[in-house]
């Protein structure tokens, strides 16, 4: 297969799937990991795609936001791995906020028997609390329909109710320059609210996220420590130069 073909042949993978495995690639196209790794560069480098740990994915425009459906099946084994790594750092006690997301919703299963008190803003978040049998309160405000986030003016004011030990929030996009950014600018206010309502404040972002950049702003890098999996090492240095980085 030439060159162009098979990289045509890896775009429309990307299309498609918008995350693809390495292994993957190397399946379809009939090339060996080297070819395809080189291939992964070069269309980075004329920015058709981003290189992600084991893969590549889809470069998402500044707006677009997937369904929570669309995002729950996403890099889910990373997702896990971040969750666990944020559900061990809450204590008995602590009265947490829980973000809407597919990676926050992966905390839960960790919760169980810890002695907290949760607020959340997402809908697909609390039949998963109500099981584990933890103290929940739900914002309320207008649900999303494609992400089950819970935002709006009556969203912030059900927020102000609260105060927090340490708030858990999901970012679309995590970049040196622009911070943590999602595609909804009420869903980016929200996300702000909680952090400055809490003590300590964690972002959670598999490596997918990284250098992304979403449309809305939802704080500066330094506004709260990131859990992430692994990250290429010159540009987690870089990272820890602004703030705390935890990685699993």
């Amino acid at each position: 297969m030439l060159t162009p073909e098979r990289q045509q042949l890896i775009l429309e993978l990307i299309q498609k799937h918008e995350v693809v495995k390495l292994q993957d690639f190397v399946e379809v196209t009939g090339a060996s990991e080297s070819t395809i790794r080189r291939d992964l560069s070069q269309l980075e480098e004329q920015n058709k795609l981003k290189r992600v740990h084991g893969g590549a994915a889809r470069i998402l425009q500044k707006g677009e936001e997937p369904s929570i459906l669309e995002k729950a099946s996403i890099n889910l084994y990373e997702k896990k791995m971040v969750a666990k790594k944020a559900a061990d750092l809450i204590n008995n006690g602590d009265c947490i906020f829980l973000d809407a997301g597919t990676t926050t919703f992966q905390m839960i299963p960790y919760l169980e028997n810890k002695q907290i008190t949760v607020v959340t803003n997402g809908f697909a978040h609390i039949q998963s609390l109500m099981e584990k049998g933890l103290t929940t309160y739900i914002v309320g405000g207008f649900m999303k329909n494609k992400t089950g986030a819970i935002i709006g003016s009556k969203a912030s004011q059900s927020l102000l109710e609260y105060n927090f030990d340490k708030a858990f929030i999901g970012a679309n996009g995590v970049h040196l320059k622009t911070g943590y950014t999602t595609p909804d600018p009420e869903e980016a206010s929200i996300k702000n609210l909680a952090i400055k309502l809490a003590n300590e404040t964690f972002i959670l972002a598999d490596s997918s996220k990284i250098n992304e950049v979403a449309f809305a702003k939802i704080a500066p890098l330094q506004s709260g420590t990131l859990i992430t999996n692994q990250c290429e090492e010159l540009l987690a240095a870089a990272f820890r130069d602004i703030t705390t980085v935890i990685e699993v």
